[in-house]
């Protein structure tokens, strides 16, 4: 896709949308653009409505927008008409951009409109996008020059698009080695390391954790750490830690899942977040350094599967009781957080996995669920999810909830067994192995990583993730 900014439409040849602010339903102006002029009878810009116009062997496409916007909402109305409408396109299509618009704006519409491109069908024969074709032109219609900002949205969706797809595809293809190749290619193709622990190395390192939730897979685990480093010498550098869980499929284990085994390819929606805030923070090349670690385990059923009562040892020496295997996650990323902490101690961490049932039974599938005992990144972290309609709410981490991961036999246990507070206790168990490390925040993101919205007739990815964690790292 190429893009090319313009002032006038003169000479041009394709489709035009013009994103249009509502006006009164009733009044006497009409909606005016270039020498056309549409009633407000007809058309008025109410919010998730479009009129289309065609003339002078172009198509205009009226868009409203309702009478205020929020970044979210903007960049759903453009992959909307990207998704829905794409028959309308040709191998050109200009967006004008309103005198209302600030650079956010203009970053959700266009990025909104690549979303639109994404389509859950991998394995069917179907048209590709026009936006796809190499030939297709985008142009911005608009007396100032956006070319930066229309850049950066662009290598905001392309990460998104990414995560979409390495959630949605299926398990037998989506695989630990899998993903392991792909973060190493775009390793490569972005500009930051990639270090892949196998099987062996990961006996070796000691990371028992990780290797009891991969024992009843045939298909071997990889331990992925990835260091992006700023290209140039940047004093007083910051250094922020992501650990995402990178559970390829899971079936609970021998504590086998009785409901909602076949959506279990979206465990590593976590890990699948952080590969693709990666890919976007050395895309964009923002000053800070950042390392991530994504533990990828396929949590099976097999003759070697760990089982309920085992006691196993994590990387930092922590033994701990398995009351559940279901309870997998958290256990992988006990590892990842320990491995970061004594090999990288960054300054910051934050870790993010669709981690517990529990978060959903109280958020519901409109924001994450936060756990930090700092207030500064707490509320960072907040407002990067509001900015861009990640959004997070905080949860108590109260020592009261200790009680919940105490074990008779080990030094912790990795589930409560009680049918209350399940994200709490899990965000607990988490917290014993950061050591009180001072600026650490969890994000269980089980009710917003996969679920059901109007691009696809089944649950799927959603991206969430990506752009939270590149706008918080940027705002350090």
């Amino acid at each position: 896709m190429k893009t090319k900014q313009i002032d006038k439409l003169d000479n041009f040849s394709g489709t035009v949308l013009i994103p249009v602010f509502e006006t009164a339903a009733k009044s006497i102006n009409s909606i005016k653009f270039e020498d056309l002029e549409i009633s407000s009878k007809v058309f008025y810009g109410k919010k998730d409505t479009h009129y289309l116009v065609e003339k002078n062997g172009n198509t205009y496409l009226f868009v409203g927008l309702g009478k205020t916007i929020e970044y979210k909402a903007l960049k759903t109305i453009a992959r909307r008409i990207s998704f829905k409408e794409k028959e309308v396109f040709g191998e050109s299509v200009a967006i004008f951009i309103p005198e209302e618009f600030n650079n956010e704006q203009v970053e959700a519409t266009v990025s909104g409109l690549l979303l639109g491109t994404y389509n859950l069908g991998h394995y069917k024969n179907q048209n590709e996008h026009p936006f796809l074709d190499a030939n297709f032109e985008l142009e911005i219609l608009s007396t100032k020059d956006y070319t930066t900002v229309v850049d950066r949205a662009i290598k905001i969706a392309s990460a998104q698009l990414q995560t979409l797809a390495l959630v949605d595809l299926p398990p037998n293809k989506v695989t630990p080695k899998y993903l392991a190749n792909w973060a190493q290619d775009k390793g490569e193709k972005y500009g930051f390391e990639v270090n892949v622990l196998g099987l062996e190395a990961c006996e070796i390192e000691g990371l028992g954790a990780f290797l009891a939730v991969a024992k009843g897979s045939q298909n071997e685990p990889q331990f992925i750490i990835m260091n992006y480093t700023p290209a140039a010498t940047i004093p007083n550098l910051k250094h922020v830690g992501l650990v995402g869980k990178g559970i390829t499929f899971d079936t609970g284990g021998l504590n086998i899942k009785t409901t909602g085994m076949l959506h279990m390819k979206c465990d590593m929606a976590g890990g699948a977040a952080v590969f693709g805030a990666m890919q976007l923070i050395a895309d964009l090349q923002l000053a800070v350094k950042v390392t991530a670690i994504v533990p990828c385990a396929e949590n099976a059923v097999d003759a070697k599967a760990f089982l309920p009562s085992d006691v196993i040892h994590s990387y930092n020496g922590t033994s701990i009781e398995i009351i559940d295997t279901d309870a997998e996650g958290r256990l992988i990323l006990a590892d990842g957080i320990s491995y970061l902490i004594k090999n990288y101690n960054p300054e910051y961490i934050v870790d993010i996995a669709t981690l517990t049932g529990s978060s959903v039974g109280t958020l519901g599938y409109e924001c994450g669920a936060l756990f930090t005992n700092n207030e500064s990144i707490s509320k960072k972290l907040q407002e990067a999810g509001d900015s861009v309609g990640e959004r997070l709410w905080q949860l108590p981490l109260w020592d009261v909830y200790k009680q919940d991961i105490e074990s008779d036999i080990a030094d912790v246990k990795n589930y409560s067994g009680k049918p209350v507070a399940g994200a709490i206790s899990a965000a607990k168990f988490l917290e014993y192995f950061t050591q009180e490390h001072a600026a650490w925040a969890h994000l269980d993101v089980a009710g917003v990583a996969f679920g059901d919205d109007e691009f696809a007739k089944s649950k799927h990815a959603t991206g969430y993730g990506v752009h939270l964690l590149t706008k918080f790292i940027e705002n350090l």
